[in-house]
């Protein structure tokens, strides 16, 4: 698994529009059906990473939290499951029954379409819309990453929610998220 740091789509761009199958419910969800209020963060996210893995509590925690707050989290795995069949669908399903069902989706890109569109290069690849959805924030969490024994806070993500939804200014200033690289389709 290489490390891999994300691609950091420019700022301001609008979100691409999807339509993908959520593997819990099974639905086939468009952006549109998902974008929450007041904004939206979009996780592009897998099941085996041990970057996401690291991350798990603190994802799920923000994305409870600020559901309440109008802001709806949507993940999509893009991973290549014939390569990594831990990544398949099922097996998406079943963790978010693990974790709680904290996301509006989990989404599944079989096409990888929508990761090309997104820039996504890593997981966890993060992701911040306003209520336009135009892209507010891209980086990472915080900076704790397995192994190096720092607090995981999700700091930098919770600050640029905060500044979202009390209409201040976000650091355009901001680190890539790093990850294992996004698993991509041989051919």
């Amino acid at each position: 698994m290489a490390l891999t740091e994300s691609t950091m789509m420019p700022l301001g761009t609008r979100a691409p529009d999807f339509e993908l199958p959520d593997t819990v419910t099974g639905d086939t969800l468009s952006l549109q059906q998902l974008k929450g209020e007041k904004g939206t963060l979009i996780l592009f996210i897998c099941n085996h990473c041990p970057y996401v893995m690291h991350e798990e509590k603190q994802l799920i925690d923000i994305a409870r939290t600020y559901a309440a707050k109008g802001v709806r989290t949507v993940a999509i795995s893009s991973n290549d499951v014939a390569q990594y069949p831990e990544d398949a669908p099922d097996k998406m399903k079943a963790l978010m029954e693990d974790w709680g069902r904290p996301f509006a989706a989990y989404l599944y890109d079989e096409s990888q379409a929508v990761a090309k569109a997104y820039q996504a290069a890593c997981t966890p690849d993060i992701y911040l819309f306003d209520a336009d959805l135009f892209c507010v924030y891209r980086g990472r969490l915080d900076d704790s990453m397995p192994k190096n024994n720092i607090p995981l806070t999700g700091r930098d993500l919770r600050e640029a929610l905060d500044n979202l939804l009390a209409n201040r200014p976000i650091n355009p200033d901001q680190i890539p998220s790093m990850g294992c690289n996004i698993k991509w389709k041989e051919g």
